[in-house]
């Protein structure tokens, strides 16, 4: 039997959806226009996300998700 996702709450969704994505922290990033760093904090809870909206727009295309999908805690 397949593995859940984790709870959409948690900020260790990111890194599932971008793993499902088949992307690496550094693609992820280039994508957005952020650092390898940046993401890798997003998906640790370690900052708070800024993104503009053509940003969170190039992230979600590139999770192949809706906005509403994305966790609600994860940072930049």
């Amino acid at each position: 039997m397949p593995a859940s996702p984790p709870d959409p709450t948690s900020p260790h969704t990111l890194k599932y959806l971008r793993e499902q994505a088949g992307l690496s922290q550094e693609a992820l990033a280039r994508i957005v226009g952020v650092s390898g760093k940046t993401v890798s904090n997003w998906e640790r809870g370690m900052s708070v996300a800024s993104l503009t909206v053509s940003q969170m727009k190039a992230l979600c295309d590139a999770l192949g998700v809706t906005l509403g999908e994305l966790p609600d805690d994860f940072s930049s």
